[in-house]
Formats: structure tokens, C-alpha cells, sequence
């Protein structure tokens, strides 16, 4: 699962920055999508320790009465822009400094290369298939961690064009295993009558202040 809505005013690319909580919105999202799971045979619940994914994931824990268990490995990709703003026309991409950082969108050149996004989000998948064997486990973790895994199982180039993911906020990507192997991948969006226009899949990036602080999802 990806992570409700933050608040962020100020528009910033926050990574891996503390201090960043689900909005108001984002909360709404966390428990429409913990009803949305009350049905279901969950038997894990485990997120990343950045506090969007904790806050996110502890109304689902709650409904089926366990404790949240926390994966460092599920935490946001690294990013050498992250305290920045990164935005539509905001003038980051005209910055001669940040150019070096652009030179490989295939490692890519500005963070934590996918392959090893890939390694990580793979042991956090396995780790929960195994602590809930036999039943239904629910990891909350960031947008591009989750689409790079899942271009992974389903034999994607991991390069790609952000705007074209599908990993809505409060979105679910489920893989069902069969033994030790994946052998389908889900998506729903539990939450999307309450995901803002601008943020769902495939939407044009937007210019101006009333949407700068809602730019940035991740």
C-alpha cells in the first residue's frame, strides 16, 4: 500500500526528511482503506519508519487487532533533491547545479539506483510472505519503491516516466504468491474518490501555488 496524502505546505520534495505526517485528507484515506481491508485475512501489518507510512498503516493494524511491525526496507528511494522544491515551473530543472544530477535517468544519476530499490522492497516482501504464511499481509511503503518492485515482477524496465506510474496515495499493489514464488499482481484504489484531481494516475502536471504544497506524494 501506498501511503495517504501528507501535509506539505511548502511544496518540498521530502524523501527520507522526519517530520512529515499525513493531512487531514491523508487520514481519511488511511481509514477508508482499513475498512476497505477489514474483510480480508490479514495476519502482518508492517510499513516503513518514515511517519506517513507509520500513520497510514496503524488504522489497518488496529482493525485486526496487531501490532505494527516497522521494515527499514520499505522506506522512500533516496533522492539528492529531497529538502528541495522540485515542481512544475518552479525553476529546479533550469538550475545549472542540479544538472549534473540528471545525467542518467537509468541508474537513474539523481538517487538510489533501482536495483537496489528492487533488492530491498524484495526482502520486505518475502519477510512479510513468510511472517504471514499461509494468510494475508499488508506492507505500507512509498510510490516509487512500490513501482519499481512491481516493474520487477512483472519484467518491466525499471527506467520509466514518473508521471505514468500506477501508484495512486492509499493505493493497493497486491502480489499473491503460490509457494516461494509470485504468480499475479493486483492494483485497486480503495481511496480514489478522495485523491485530489491532480494526483492521480496519469494526471498533467499543474502550475500555481494552490496545488505546489499537494505537488509531491511520494
Amino acid at each position: 500500500m501506498r501511503h495517504g496524502e501528507v501535509h506539505n505546505p511548502d511544496g518540498l520534495l521530502y524523501g527520507r526528511l522526519p517530520g512529515y505526517h499525513l493531512s487531514e485528507l491523508g487520514r481519511k484515506m488511511a481509514e477508508r482503506v482499513a475498512e476497505h481491508l477489514t474483510p480480508r485475512d490479514i495476519t502482518h501489518v508492517v510499513a516503513s519508519p518514515l511517519e506517513r507510512a507509520q500513520e497510514t498503516a496503524t488504522p489497518i493494524a488496529k482493525a485486526h487487532g496487531l501490532d505494527l511491525a516497522t521494515d527499514p526496507r520499505l522506506i522512500e528511494a533516496d533522492n539528492v533533491f529531497q529538502g528541495k522544491t522540485f515542481g512544475v515551473g518552479d525553476g529546479a530543472l533550469r538550475n545549472p547545479d542540479n544538472w549534473k544530477h540528471l545525467v542518467n535517468p537509468f541508474r537513474p544519476s539523481w538517487g538510489e539506483p533501482y536495483v537496489d530499490q528492487v533488492v530491498r522492497m524484495m526482502g520486505a516482501l518475502n519477510a512479510a510472505k513468510d511472517a504471514a504464511r499461509g494468510h494475508e499481509a499488508v506492507l505500507v511503503s512509498h510510490q516509487l519503491p512500490i513501482w519499481i518492485v512491481r516493474s520487477y515482477v512483472e519484467r518491466r524496465r525499471l527506467w520509466h516516466d514518473p508521471r505514468k506510474r500506477q501508484c495512486t496515495l492509499a493505493s493497493l499493489t497486491s502480489f499473491t504468491y503460490l509457494g516461494e514464488k509470485i504468480v499475479s499482481v493486483g492494483y485497486s484504489e480503495p481511496a480514489i474518490d478522495l485523491v485530489p484531481a491532480h494526483l492521480r494516475a496519469g494526471a498533467k502536471p499543474q502550475k500555481g501555488s494552490d496545488v505546489q504544497g499537494k505537488a509531491f506524494g511520494a
